[in-house]
């Protein structure tokens, strides 16, 4: 993998990069940026987030170098180094007018600690031959860093899209902390209006009240390792997230998974759940129903009857 180039040789590429990013031929020639060799990557994986997205592109910050890159719909990068070159880029390769279908309505989809976006891909299928054919599949750094990082990159996401598109939320898992962590944030400073255009989520096996199975697992040492800040929050130091999570204002429902009919259970977890979440850790005041599933907690988001009472809910709010 090709992560910088240097100076001299991004200059004497400069013509090269001009006339990939699409410049005429009696512009000015100066370099656009480092030299970028277009090849599809994972997409995101745990080491980048999204902060920005238009008409299938995205514009993501890696959390361990801190360096940016452009994603097209199918995850070839387009242009790295800084964001002020990775939007220069976009500016050429898309305007910034929405796409028609997102002109009404866009679903935001959150995968869960550990998971990528493409964990989301069988609900976002779904809910678009569903009549929500806007949607996006958020895509975060769940392992490197806080949930308060991921919520601000939320947000970012959330400004740069039209500014009367209404908004739903498709959380698993952390997915749903992150959400409430945003909507607290949102409480405190939302100059774009985004929480009047919150109109609906549907939580599935949210750790609304911590993981048990991160509290036990934290002293290993290794947990904290592999899981990072996000999970240890979610374990033993989730008296002090839990003071930034705010409640969702608009509908909200939960799907928690029932597998406690099943012979082998976790010995990590107490009460009926999912294998990773109990049913009790997914419970929040004000939510409009809580409806149980018999389905593991890895799996929620791909099962039909979950899929189904998803689009049923987002059809009703």
């Amino acid at each position: 993998m090709i992560l910088f180039a240097s100076t001299a040789v991004a200059d004497k590429n400069a013509s090269l990069n001009t006339k990939a990013d699409g410049s005429t031929k009696g512009e000015e020639m100066k370099p656009k940026g480092p030299l970028n060799l277009e090849w599809k990557t994972g997409g995101g994986m745990q080491f980048w987030t999204d902060h920005l997205y238009r008409q299938g592109y995205r514009i993501q910050q890696n959390a361990v170098t801190g360096h940016w890159r452009l994603l097209d719909a199918d995850n070839v990068r387009l242009s790295w180094g800084s964001r002020t070159t990775c939007e220069s880029v976009l500016k050429r390769k898309c305007s910034d007018i929405p796409d028609k279908k997102s002109d009404q309505s866009t679903v935001i989809l959150l995968h869960g600690l550990m998971r990528t976006r493409g964990s989301m891909s069988s609900m976002q299928k779904y809910l678009e031959n569903q009549g929500f054919p806007s949607t996006i599949r958020f895509s975060y750094a769940s392992t490197r860093r806080s949930i308060s990082d991921h919520a601000r990159a939320l947000k970012e996401v959330l400004e740069n899209l039209p500014s009367h598109t209404e908004l739903r939320f498709v959380g698993h898992s952390m997915g749903n902390i992150v959400v409430r962590h945003l909507i607290a944030d949102l409480k405190k400073d939302d100059p774009k209006k985004i929480l009047p255009r919150c109109k609906s989520m549907v939580m599935l096996g949210p750790p609304n009240q911590g993981a048990m199975i991160a509290r036990r697992l934290a002293p290993t040492g290794i947990f904290g390792w592999v899981t990072g800040a996000g999970g240890l929050e979610l374990g033993p130091d989730w008296k002090q997230l839990e003071k930034k999570l705010a409640t969702p204002s608009f509908p909200f429902a939960i799907v928690a998974g029932d597998v406690s009919s099943k012979p082998i259970q976790n010995p990590l977890t107490e009460g009926s759940g999912d294998f990773v979440v109990s049913v009790d850790e997914a419970k929040l005041e004000g939510s409009k129903w809580l409806k149980t599933v018999p389905v593991l907690h890895s799996f929620l988001m791909d099962d039909k009857a979950v899929q189904k009472m998803t689009s049923d809910f987002f059809k009703e709010h």
